[in-house]
């Protein structure tokens, strides 16, 4: 199946063109990710057999990053036989694994984004199924599948109720003493395996604050915490912010004791407040799809659920998968 096969990192930026051989959704941010260093070429893996690209597999970091956090390119060549595609995946996945993620480390989780009705069309289904079940191979499991969902303007924003009050959030301690209790009991996948790997809910929410919040292009004056107009206590907050890519609701959180009076609803619409009055093209957010209480939110807000979103993930030797 891989006689004949070619498998290496890019030679450099100057090949690029050689891995757009085959299309993904994130194709046309490659070049700026290379130049600003968020990809490297050495993580930019192909497989080539007489001069046709037969699959390809990157992986992406933050600027200025030492190490890659997220595998986010797998693809094979759909004209190929499903046996002759998973001979080629099973080679590229050896070897770039092999080269770029260290001995005994366990590998940066991997992100899909698919159609949202990518298992109604059998064809989609078919090969990304291969790809999941060639990662599988290697030790990676499924952690969660994501709404993508987009909010455009001109979609109606709801007006303020006087339920609640908005202020800035003051500094990082002020934001991580509300995201703590949000992290208790969360539906967040991401954020229930970080508790589930030995976390409090102290240090998950410094973990989410620390790797994600310091990297956005954007005023933390945008960032509010909700509160009672009367007695100043607080509801919840959101994070409007701009990534290296969109605008974005970074984050959003209703205090357990709050929960289920509809306040979401208002602190969403503020977050969107503030994004559409900086005249942003859209705002981005995702939420995982068993989290049906949030997706609901933001359908009633407008946002609109463009893409799905699978994550998978290598456990450490001898991780507890409860």
């Amino acid at each position: 199946m891989t006689d004949g096969l070619v498998v290496r990192p890019l030679a450099g930026p100057g090949e690029l063109d050689l891995f757009l051989g085959l299309t993904y959704t994130l194709d046309h941010e490659l070049a700026d990710d290379l130049a600003a260093g968020r990809r490297r070429p050495e993580w930019l893996w192909v497989a080539v057999r007489d001069g046709r690209l037969l699959g390809r597999i990157a992986w992406w970091t933050r600027e200025g990053g030492e190490a890659p956090l997220v595998l986010d390119f797998f693809d094979l060549d759909p004209e190929l036989p499903a046996e002759q595609a998973a001979g080629v995946g099973r080679r590229l996945l050896a070897d770039a694994l092999a080269a770029v993620v260290p001995a005994g480390a366990v590998p940066p989780e991997y992100t899909r984004y698919l159609p949202a009705d990518w298992r109604e069309v059998p064809e989609t289904r078919e090969r990304v199924e291969l790809l999941f079940s060639l990662l599988d191979e290697t030790g990676a499991r499924p952690l969660v599948e994501r709404l993508r969902l987009e909010w455009l303007p001109g979609t109606p924003v709801a007006e303020p109720t006087g339920r609640l009050a908005f202020r800035p959030v003051r500094d990082r301690e002020d934001l991580l003493a509300l995201m703590t209790p949000v992290m208790e009991g969360t539906l967040d996948a991401h954020g229930r395996a970080g508790l589930a790997g030995g976390l409090t809910p102290r240090e998950a929410a410094e973990r989410h604050y620390d790797e994600e919040f310091p990297h956005h292009r954007s005023p933390r004056a945008w960032w509010r915490v909700a509160e009672l107009p009367d007695t100043g206590e607080p509801v919840g907050f959101v994070v409007p912010a701009r990534n290296a890519y969109n605008p974005i609701i970074a984050y959003l959180g209703v205090l357990p004791v709050h929960r289920g009076r509809g306040y979401v609803d208002e602190i969403l619409a503020e977050g969107t407040r503030i994004l559409a009055a900086a005249g942003v093209p859209r705002v981005r957010a995702a939420t995982d799809l068993g989290n049906v209480p949030m997706a609901a939110a933001f359908a009633r807000a407008g946002y609109v659920n463009f893409q799905r979103q699978v994550d998978r993930v290598w456990d450490a030797p001898g991780a507890s998968r409860s």
